[in-house]
């Protein structure tokens, strides 16, 4: 069907290197001992119920600070290493080749490249020199949701063309021994690295179809989640009233169901970037559903911790594995960042025939 958008099956990869939560709290007490906010931020850690990370680096390469450059250097090898393997299996899972893709969508907020890493791939896995590239740097965690909701526009002003997204999240590579507040010591426990890829098609797929979006930014919070760039790189800044921003978030995407002729209380799945345990309670809490239908969400905080805009995509490739969506059946994205900015979509799954559904209760996928 023309102007359809569907978003297929994610590819996902996590690095190699793991660190626990009991990990975390031992290396946190040995580098920050003494601290007179080190109690709290330990009680914060454990209550995210991150139970383990991955890391592009060992951990003591990670706890050490060589400087902007080298890391930078990092970034660039590791996201070139772990981006063409996770873009062919995302390809392979919509049944697509490069030549297929009109355009790349390319999401990362923990360093920085340029030309856009979408120069380096459009030359070396195949894809036509003609082809859009589309770079989000500055959206942090709510990239995942823009870039779904960019596909969409983009395919809706070209009907038919087929769009690829990739997320390069290494947050390691932005860790600041130095930093010893309340929300940096948070974030050391809360972030972990990832890399994820995904088609969005505009014709045919199994997956979700994309029908409308929308973008919501909380008024005079611009400087609750942000970087403040340095000599020594990008020093991550958390204000503490962040868990609190469901509550005036929650009627936003209420109304965007609401304007699709859908109740947000009754959607049979949601594939929702959160930032930890309390965002995701507030959130069922407010829209007044299950905690069950966020158990996607749930297990993608206990086993990679936040992995930014990589989050979504996981989220979905959960829902996906799950196998027990039915054609039809409603759901909405939201992926939320500094700003503070929400990325919304609603759209229900579809399948092109290639592969049985399994039909039965309809299921949900969220994300930390």
């Amino acid at each position: 069907m023309p102007g359809m958008s569907t978003l297929c099956k994610p590819a996902v990869s996590v690095p190699d290197y793991v660190i626990t939560m009991e990990e975390t709290l031992e290396f946190a007490k040995k580098v920050h001992s003494g601290k007179p906010q080190l109690p709290l931020a330990l009680r914060l850690i454990q209550k995210t119920g991150v139970r383990k990370r991955h890391i592009v680096q060992p951990i003591e390469k990670t706890l050490d600070h060589p400087g902007l450059e080298e890391r930078n250097r990092v970034y660039e090898v590791e996201s070139k290493r772990m981006t063409p393997p996770v873009i062919e299996e995302a390809l392979a899972n919509a049944d697509m080749t490069p030549r297929d893709i009109d355009a790349i969508i390319y999401v990362s907020c923990t360093g920085f490249l340029m030309p856009s890493l979408t120069a380096w791939l459009i030359n070396t896995m195949g894809f036509r020199s003609d082809t859009r590239q589309i770079p989000i740097a500055q959206l942090g965690c709510a990239a995942g949701g823009a870039a779904i909701n960019r596909a969409h526009d983009f395919i809706r002003a070209y009907p038919g063309s087929n769009v690829l997204i990739v997320s390069a999240e290494l947050c390691s590579l932005c860790y600041q021994p130095s930093d010893d507040d309340i929300g940096s010591l948070l974030s050391d426990g809360l972030f972990g690295d990832a890399v994820a890829a995904a088609v969005v098609r505009g014709r045919g797929g199994t997956g979700v179809t994309l029908e409308r979006n929308a973008s919501y930014l909380i008024p005079e919070t611009e400087d609750w989640i942000s970087y403040a760039v340095r000599s020594t790189g990008f020093h991550f800044q958390l204000d503490r009233r962040v868990p609190g921003t469901m509550e005036p978030l929650a009627p936003v995407l209420r109304e965007l169901a609401t304007n699709h002729g859908l109740d947000v209380e009754k959607l049979d799945f949601y594939i929702i970037h959160a930032g930890g345990p309390r965002i995701l309670d507030d959130l069922s809490k407010f829209l007044n559903t299950d905690r069950h239908m966020f158990r996607h969400s749930w297990s993608t905080l206990t086993d990679y911790g936040n992995i930014a805009s990589a989050v979504v995509l996981e989220a979905l490739r959960r829902l996906f594995e799950e196998n027990a969506v039915v054609p039809g059946a409603n759901g909405m994205i939201a992926g939320f960042g500094p700003g503070i900015t929400a990325e919304m979509s609603v759209g229900s799954w579809v399948g092109d025939g290639s592969r049985e559904l399994t039909t039965g209760t309809p299921v949900a996928a969220a994300v930390g």
